[in-house]
This record gives C-alpha cells, structure tokens and sequence, in this order.
C-alpha cells in the first residue's frame, strides 16, 4: 500500500469534518412525524372450548395412518 504524507492526512481529515458538518446541517432540516404510541396490549386469545377438528379428516387420517394406538398415531422419523 502506498503511504500517505502528513500533508495529505491532514487534508483528508479536514474534507472528513467538512463532509460530517454539511450532513449535520442538513439532518437538522428533516423533520420526523411523531409516532403514536399504543398501550394497548395485543395477541391474546380468549380461553374458551376452542373449535371442533373435522372429524372425517381424523377418521381419514387414521385410516391410512400404518401405526396406531387408542388416538395416537405412531410414527418413526425419517422412515421414507
């Protein structure tokens, strides 16, 4: 790499504070719309009975299911 003289240190350094005041300057201007806060707490369901499950879906499914035991289905992993 080729080394830079103290001249040239200094110059690159004045141009680096020229460039962060111009940009501070100009973060000054922008101005942001505020935004609303929500106290509100969200994304809790309700206890309850919850919905039915399709029962022709479970009687398929255990049907073709090959292991089964009272309302488990008995399954190995990475059997393919």
């Amino acid at each position: 790499m080729a080394e830079i003289s103290e001249k040239e240190r200094e110059a690159i350094g004045k141009q680096a504070r020229e460039l962060l005041e111009k940009f501070g300057k100009a973060l000054e201007s922008v101005k942001l719309k505020e935004k609303k806060k929500e106290s509100k707490v969200g994304g809790f369901r309700v206890e309850g009975e919850g919905k039915q499950g399709d029962k022709e879906f479970r009687r398929i499914m255990f049907e073709n299911a090959p292991a089964k035991e009272g309302d488990n289905i008995i399954a190995e992993k990475k059997k393919w």
